[in-house]
């Protein structure tokens, strides 16, 4: 008798390249992967910008936490017909993030600093060794987190935060109505928000939970679901590594 194949929901877009490590990931364990945001980032109007009373060309550095951040800053500039200087000092979460400035600025590396690893801590650490005179704006969601905005104000930086986008939940009743699935992944604590919202009763029961970051698997727990798979982790630095270690484990079961 045949065994069920495995059904894994990640709640992100499908890649838009076949080259993608979940498809390979999918073909080498014969499980079926679904692709369905959870949330769309919408963004805020120019003309609503402006009630924040907030004028970017007063600000010497900017800091941007994801690729969200970055499209919607510059995207609010042209709007405005905000000329940014070329003097103006950024700070990215990633390097991944600062690579991405390129679509938007003559990336030079004087005026580019990011953080070691990718975590809070070591962005801060980068601002705190140039946050001498510098006046700062972060560019934020109306979900992002407090903890570089309480650093900011303990370190007494000038500084002010822009809400340019928010957060919306997708409507994915239907998805999770047509299949049950073995293991749904998170990316975001708004797709866990998402999840409640769209089906208020959720009940874990079998379902495998799977998150990536630590404010993602922070977000699972405090849901009350239990948290199955987190990365990144010393051995599993991506999802689908993680992923990988997970589909390995229950084979050997």
């Amino acid at each position: 008798m045949q065994e069920k194949q495995l059904t894994i929901l990640i709640s992100q877009p499908k890649p838009e390249t076949e080259k993608s490590p979940y498809f390979d990931l999918a073909k080498k364990f014969n499980v079926r992967l679904d692709f369905h945001p959870f949330i769309r980032v919408e963004g805020v109007a120019g003309k609503d910008f402006r009630k924040q009373k907030v004028d970017i060309m007063n600000y010497s550095a900017v800091i941007f936490t994801s690729r969200n951040a970055v499209d919607h800053f510059f995207r609010v500039c042209e709007e405005l017909k905000v000329k940014v200087s070329q003097d103006c000092k950024y700070f990215c979460i990633t390097e991944a993030v600062a690579l991405y400035l390129q679509k938007f600025i003559l990336y030079r590396k004087r005026k580019v600093f990011y953080g070691a690893d990718g975590s809070t801590r070591s962005l801060l650490e980068v601002m705190n060794k140039h946050r001498e005179n510098e006046k700062f704006l972060f560019p934020s969601s109306d979900s992002q987190k407090k903890d570089i905005e309480e650093w900011l104000k303990a370190n007494k930086c000038e500084y002010a935060t822009a809400s340019l986008y928010k957060t919306v939940s997708n409507d994915v009743k239907e998805v999770l109505a047509q299949t049950e699935y073995d293991l749904i992944v998170f990316f975001s604590p708004s797709g866990v928000r998402s999840l409640f919202e769209n089906m208020p009763k959720f009940q874990q029961n079998g379902t495998h939970i799977g998150a990536f970051g630590p404010t993602t698997s922070a977000a699972v727990e405090e849901a009350g679901l239990r948290l199955d798979i987190k990365a990144p982790a010393p051995q599993a630095p991506s999802m689908v590594a993680a992923l990988e270690q997970y589909l390995l484990g229950l084979n050997k079961k």
